[in-house]
């Protein structure tokens, strides 16, 4: 626990400071949370009754943590999060690589300092926001990327090779008294795994044959895809033992939640065009992303991430803003035409299984599709709007597009109660733009219930009876 700033170990120890490891630190800062009803992991949604309990048990049995999950989990945030249950500052030996603890130090260099120095050794604080290291596990990193490697400057300088002052030490070690996280650990190549263990497990390595005995203090957390974990081969059981909590991380469950994710991270749009996202769109977009990730013609051992979604959603909202400003209107409101610029954001994040060429774009479409009938029917149903429906009886049409001005809706569709009424059950403000996203909603979903026809052409779509 962190005392007063300190500035030698006299005065360190005088402040009543008691060393903890991380793991005691962070069990103590996770259960005063609890304790005061505080959010555990901030930022992270659709987890707090799935993935947050057993990360805190985990946490307050002091484990090392794997967590297994497909790709756009928030598996790198919530290993980032857990900052937070760090303490905002503590000592170290001042000038130390590897932010040795003034009571307890393990380099040879703060050894030797104390030794001379005894209570008048300089403390230095150290604060969360460093006591962090991440390395995207690849199979290039050497030893000598995580633990450490002879530095032949050091060596030139006079001293042995044998000399534990000549280590350059790696981004594990530099992360001594923190958090360490590993990317893919199982595209970490096999040696270096062992490597880790020993690290994590006997507390020692060699570094150029040299055994060097580094007592770090570490939680190590690592992510890993369920289907590379359980491949054999991929990981040497002994470090899959090691880790003694494997947390299950998973995709939003509920629609609400994958629209508070978008929202939270999406990039604003430009701050000189007003934009309005009607309800109905948002849910579209991420209904889009739940029904791949139940759709057959998609490959599901890599998931669909929910970087899709947000990645939709930028671009509905840009291609609204593009309208806007192309057509000079005062308000930007995406509409069901704008979703064909989908495609971009969707195409490169999914994996079609069928082959043949075209098949890509129909699966898609059809996914699309699919997610408009499904929030219309959340919304309405079509019974509602026959009295709309019987105006095509007469030979009406109405051709809509991404492309069209808000203001050819309003004169096209004239009076229409159901679209004021629907105005009013979607919480919407009646303006034109908004009017014209909810018109393409209301004969997308007509459609798509058997009630209208619809002739595609050009970027351009007509309804009629």
């Amino acid at each position: 626990m962190a005392g007063t700033q300190a500035s030698t170990i006299g005065e360190l120890r005088t402040s009543g400071h008691v060393r903890e490891t991380v793991k005691q630190e962070m069990r103590r800062n996770l259960l005063t949370k609890l304790r005061a009803g505080e959010r555990l992991l901030s930022g992270i949604v659709g987890f707090d009754e799935t993935v947050v309990p057993q990360l805190a048990n985990a946490i307050i049995s002091g484990h090392d943590i794997i967590l297994l999950g497909e790709r756009g989990q928030a598996k790198s945030r919530i290993m980032r999060s857990l900052v937070a249950l760090l303490d905002p500052e503590v000592p170290v030996v001042e000038g130390c690589e590897i932010n040795d603890h003034p009571y307890d130090p393990i380099c040879r260099r703060c050894r030797d300092l104390i030794g001379e120095k005894g209570d008048e050794a300089p403390v230095d604080w150290l604060p969360r926001d460093r006591r962090y290291g991440e390395k995207l596990a690849t199979p290039d990193i050497s030893i000598a990327d995580l633990i450490g490697e002879v530095d032949p400057i050091k060596v030139a300088e006079g001293r042995y090779l044998a000399d534990e002052l000549t280590i350059h030490y790696g981004l594990v070690a530099r992360t001594n008294r923190g958090i360490f996280g590993i990317n893919e650990l199982p595209d970490l190549a096999e040696r270096i795994q062992v490597g880790l263990l020993n690290i994590m497990e006997e507390k020692d390595v060699q570094i150029r044959g040299y055994r060097i005995r580094l007592p770090l203090d570490l939680l190590v957390l690592a992510s890993a895809n369920p289907e590379d974990y359980t491949s054999r081969g991929r990981i040497i059981t002994p470090l899959k033992d090691r880790f003694g909590s494997q947390v299950r991380t998973h995709y939003p469950l509920a629609v609400t939640e994958e629209i508070e994710i978008m929202e939270q991270e999406r990039v604003p749009p430009p701050p000189d065009v007003d934009i309005l996202i009607p309800g109905f769109m948002k849910e579209v977009v991420a209904e889009i992303t739940h029904l791949a990730r139940r759709s057959p013609h998609i490959s599901q051992s890599s998931g669909v991430s929910v970087r899709m979604s947000i990645g939709n959603y930028e671009n509905l909202a840009s291609n609204a803003v593009r309208r806007a400003v192309r057509l000079h209107e005062a308000l930007a409101v995406p509409r069901i035409s704008d979703l064909e610029f989908l495609v971009a954001s969707t195409a490169g994040r999914v994996e079609v299984e069928a082959l043949d060429e075209g098949k890509e774009e129909q699966v898609l479409s059809r996914i699309q599709r699919a997610a408009v009938s499904a929030v219309f029917s959340r919304h309405f149903a079509a019974g509602q709007f026959e009295n709309l429906v019987n105006r095509f009886e007469e030979g009406q049409m109405i051709e809509v597009g991404e492309a069209q001005p808000a203001a050819t809706y309003v004169r096209t569709v004239g009076e229409a109660p159901e679209i004021d009424a629907a105005l009013k059950r979607l919480g919407l403000p009646d303006k034109p733009e908004v009017r014209a996203s909810v018109t393409e909603f209301l004969l997308e979903g007509l459609h798509l219930n058997k009630r209208l026809n619809k002739d595609e052409m050009d970027g351009r779509a007509i309804y009629r009876r």
